[in-house]
């Protein structure tokens, strides 16, 4: 259970990577700099959830 756990925190890191990379690409076709900083938020967060993933499944080998 723990080991899906590591695996959905890295999917949710990957989801949010991918949002944040679309938002900040948006951002700047628009010149819409809120947009622009919350793509870079979001790809900040999803980072931090797929590292978070790799820790809890290195605890669980």
């Amino acid at each position: 259970m723990s080991e899906e756990k590591g695996h959905m925190d890295k999917a949710k890191g990957k989801t949010n990577q991918a949002k944040g990379q679309l938002k900040e690409k948006l951002g700047e076709a628009t010149d819409h700099q809120k947009l622009k900083s919350e793509g870079k938020k979001d790809q900040a967060k999803g980072k931090l959830q797929d590292k978070k993933g790799d820790l809890k499944n290195h605890l669980n080998e």
